[in-house]
């Protein structure tokens, strides 16, 4: 974890490195119990960071981390992410990374080993396996751009 913190510092400006920590610690607030309302925790996680007066980038990235329109089409929730866009930066790319690259017991994985456990944790049925077939080449395009950056920067991140 350290060396991803050292990296981040080596890749961002200093705002661009502490709003990429901040999201990497509340990308998945909206899991918790009392905020999931719509089933798609990117959705109700960034409603809620909004409602409690969190920055604007922030409550976007938390929208969209992890290409969260996949599943907000598959919900049928499109028109309600798009509350907020989708920045496109190397920073969304790194918090996309991040996620898709930790396993849920904080363990660095591969792409290809998150998206098996993910697929696997929810089985074939769920809308979230679905969304994860679905949405693959986008989000690793996101792992490969950021581990070109971070291997042009000489950073090892495994």
């Amino acid at each position: 974890m350290r060396e991803r913190l050292r990296a981040v510092e080596r890749l961002f400006s200093a705002d661009d490195a502490k709003m990429l920590a901040a999201a990497g610690l509340v990308h998945d607030i909206g899991y918790a119990e009392k905020l999931a309302v719509t089933g798609l925790h990117a959705l109700d996680g960034a409603r809620h960071l909004r409602g409690v007066g969190a920055p604007e980038r922030l409550c976007a990235l938390v929208a969209h981390h992890s290409a969260a329109h996949v599943e907000a089409d598959l919900r049928g929730l499109a028109d309600e992410l798009a509350a907020w866009a989708d920045e496109r930066t190397p920073l969304r790319d790194a918090l996309w990374w991040a996620d898709m690259t930790t396993s849920p017991d904080g363990e660095v994985v591969t792409f290809e080993e998150r998206a098996k456990e993910i697929q696997e944790r929810y089985g074939p049925d769920d809308v979230v396996s679905t969304f994860i077939q679905v949405a693959r080449p986008e989000l690793a395009g996101a792992v490969e751009r950021t581990e070109a950056r971070l291997r042009a920067a000489g950073i090892n991140y495994v």
